[in-house]
């Protein structure tokens, strides 16, 4: 499942969400191996329905220090502007 993000931080800026709960990556075991490609797969391909062949971002905030505030694993895919390294 994929959805924009209610307080983007690009120009595009959407979710990817798996429909099986797994609270974040940390928790994940080899169970969640095809899980885990589908939601990559899901990332890619909304990408390109998005038009960002440019190029985007793919992130996963982790547990407190990552800054992860939903607790139900997620991607944060974001483009349609050049990012900066080190991102924060």
């Amino acid at each position: 499942m994929a959805f924009h993000d209610i307080q983007p931080q690009a120009p595009v800026h959407f979710l990817v969400i798996p429909k099986k709960r797994l609270n974040q990556l940390s928790d994940a075991t080899e169970e969640h191996t095809a899980l885990l490609g589908k939601l990559l797969l899901t990332a890619k391909n909304c990408a390109n329905l998005m038009l960002l062949e440019k190029g985007y971002r793919v992130v996963i905030n982790n547990g407190r220090e990552g800054c992860q505030s939903v607790y139900h694993l997620h991607l944060h895919v974001l483009g349609g502007r050049k990012m900066k390294w080190p991102p924060g």
